[in-house]
């Protein structure tokens, strides 16, 4: 894993509570940082299936990020409007892909969070 930069994305494990199981699942995932943020999109490659740590996320948003200086308590949310517009422009060089995607790609906030354990 790296950490973030402003001229590249960063790589984070993701941990998540399985939606029908109820277990922990984890993905590795780019991002970018936004203030105390972390921002990455839901994409299963350019196929067009939600991702299953996406949907994980939509049912249960505490979750937990390593990062390579620790892990992070994060909650997750979609962004909307103006705020997923500006955070698009972060996914440089995406825009040309998207149109493979039948369904609009979510741009996926993850904001601090304390841990609820």
């Amino acid at each position: 894993m790296w950490r973030a930069t402003p001229e590249k994305w960063g790589t984070m494990r993701l941990t998540t509570v399985g939606r029908r199981t109820g277990k922990e699942r984890s993905a590795i995932l780019g991002y970018h940082e936004d203030g105390p943020n972390l921002v990455t999109v839901a994409m299963n490659g350019w196929a067009d299936a939600e991702p299953a740590w996406w949907l994980n996320l939509q049912d249960h948003p505490d979750a937990s990020v390593e990062l390579p200086d620790g892990t992070r308590h994060v909650r997750g949310r979609a962004a909307a409007g103006d705020e997923r517009t500006r955070l698009w422009a972060m996914w440089h060089g995406i825009d040309g892909y998207a149109p493979r995607r039948s369904r609009e790609t979510a741009i996926v906030v993850l904001e601090p969070h304390v841990d609820p354990r």
